[in-house]
């Protein structure tokens, strides 16, 4: 049984896409990231980073105790490993498949986390913010779009690379014109219309989300520093 530590982002929606490929067992635990639930005491020892995902795996495959990870990426790895699925066990196809999902750990998630950060929810819109971070959104757009001209997914069959760029493609809302990147366009309709991604999204949809446009939740969203480091 796995335990997942859950919020309504592109994080979180990684692992309820790889949950619900897979049909592994879990158990969501739902974490409030607007209202601080991540600063809970029992979460840190689980995310010492206040992040979510996280998981609490219960029956890891070296019999011992729980093992707690947090980290989208380190997770999916993690699950991938576990079950076999969606993550080739052939040398070249598993770091084909790995260095994309590294891809988006350190490009694609942060760049496009910004880009919503300065064009959604800053209070004072920056132009000079807003503009770097829309142009490399675009810029990691066409890099997708060129790797997807020959291939059906990121990583030729689909696997957690698919997974983990998936949720952070948001076209609309980071000022990006899909019909530039056909490619691109064609891989996002072909990821929505998997059952297990539409399933995701729907569990999604029972979970409140955090009232950003809130005093308080901004506060805590996006107030955080060395001080609030427990």
């Amino acid at each position: 049984m796995i335990d997942l530590y859950y919020w309504t982002t592109p994080n979180g929606h990684k692992i309820t896409i790889f949950l619900e490929e897979t049909g592994l067992a879990h158990r969501v635990i739902p974490v409030n990231i607007g209202a601080g639930e991540q600063f809970e005491p029992s979460f840190l020892a689980i995310s010492p980073n206040n992040r979510i995902p996280a998981i609490v795996d219960h029956a890891p495959a070296d019999g011992g105790p729980p093992i707690s990870l947090m980290e989208s990426g380190a997770i999916l790895q993690y699950l991938a490993e576990k079950t076999h699925r969606l993550l080739p066990r052939e040398l070249r196809a598993r770091w084909e498949t790995l260095q994309w999902l590294y891809w988006q750990m350190g490009g694609l998630g942060p760049m496009a986390g910004q880009n919503h950060h300065f064009n959604a929810y800053s209070v004072e819109k920056i132009s000079y913010a807003i503009d770097r971070y829309v142009r490399e959104t675009g810029r990691l757009y066409a890099v997708l779009n060129k790797r997807l001209a020959d291939r059906a997914f990121i990583a030729g069959e689909y696997s957690i690379a698919d997974i983990a760029c998936y949720p952070w493609v948001q076209p609309e809302r980071q000022k990006q014109d899909i019909a530039e990147f056909p490619h691109l366009a064609r891989w996002l309709a072909q990821i929505a219309a998997r059952p297990a991604v539409q399933r995701a999204y729907e569990f999604a949809k029972t979970i409140k989300k955090p009232a950003v446009d809130d005093e308080k939740s901004r506060a805590i969203l996006f107030g955080q520093s060395k001080d609030t480091v427990k």
